[in-house]
């Protein structure tokens, strides 16, 4: 080889390793394991939270059977209507109230005569609804035959401050003109009253008779929704 191939041959070599090593670098470029930044973002799954749901507690008051009104009961530091403020923690409890009778009014075969509760505690509460009435005779306090039916519609919620009262009209028939073979009448003593929603009774006294019996011609005692006084 003369001096002048030299250069010739030297320029091919270059050329030539220039070429291999840009086909080396096409090779590795165009492998399929290497994904993209873009199909490596559209492989990834989507996940949408769904929002959280809060669920409101029913009310402690039925829909459409309040009383509606609002107004102060003549200076007894009772009202009606409006929600039943606090719920069921609000609830006037028998420890807190108190027992007794207003005037009787007699009518034809039986006498009319309002129960009254008052709140005998130190916080204000609620009442809504019929109390349970009954009879009870003797040295143990025994129910003396059925207990009141409730007439007329629920009323609704009832605010007594402390002192104040609510009253619940009362029917007692005179069991005198009940049969005496259903009605089997004996002595009582007075009333036991459980105020609504509530499984502890109070004790009013009123002595007179009570038909021991269930009457096949009337209620003993009938007994309306409690409403402010």
């Amino acid at each position: 080889m003369t001096g002048d191939d030299r250069p010739r041959m030297t320029a091919r070599l270059t050329l030539a390793a220039v070429a291999a090593a840009t086909l080396a670098l096409a090779g590795c470029s165009s492998g399929e394991d290497w994904p993209t930044t873009a199909g490596a973002a559209s492989s990834a799954p989507t996940t949408t939270a769904a929002a959280p749901t809060t669920d409101t507690p029913a009310s402690n008051t039925a829909a459409g059977d309040s009383s509606g009104g609002g107004a102060e009961g003549s200076g007894s530091g009772a009202s009606g209507g409006g929600a039943a403020g606090g719920g069921n923690s609000a609830r006037c409890t028998t420890a807190e109230l108190t027992g007794s009778l207003g005037p009787a009014d007699g009518a034809a075969g039986s006498v009319n005569q309002t129960l009254i509760l008052t709140n005998s505690g130190s916080r204000t509460c609620y009442l809504r609804g019929f109390p349970g009435v009954s009879y009870v005779g003797g040295d143990n306090g025994a129910q003396v035959g059925p207990s009141a039916v409730m007439d007329g519609p629920r009323g609704g919620d009832l605010r007594l401050g402390p002192g104040g009262s609510v009253g619940a009209a009362m029917k007692l028939a005179n069991v005198a003109n009940f049969d005496t073979a259903s009605c089997r009448p004996v002595p009582v003593r007075g009333l036991r009253i459980y105020p609504p929603g509530d499984t502890a009774s109070l004790f009013v006294p009123r002595e007179g008779t009570g038909c021991s019996g269930t009457p096949s011609s009337g209620n003993q005692l009938a007994v309306r929704s409690l409403e402010a006084r």
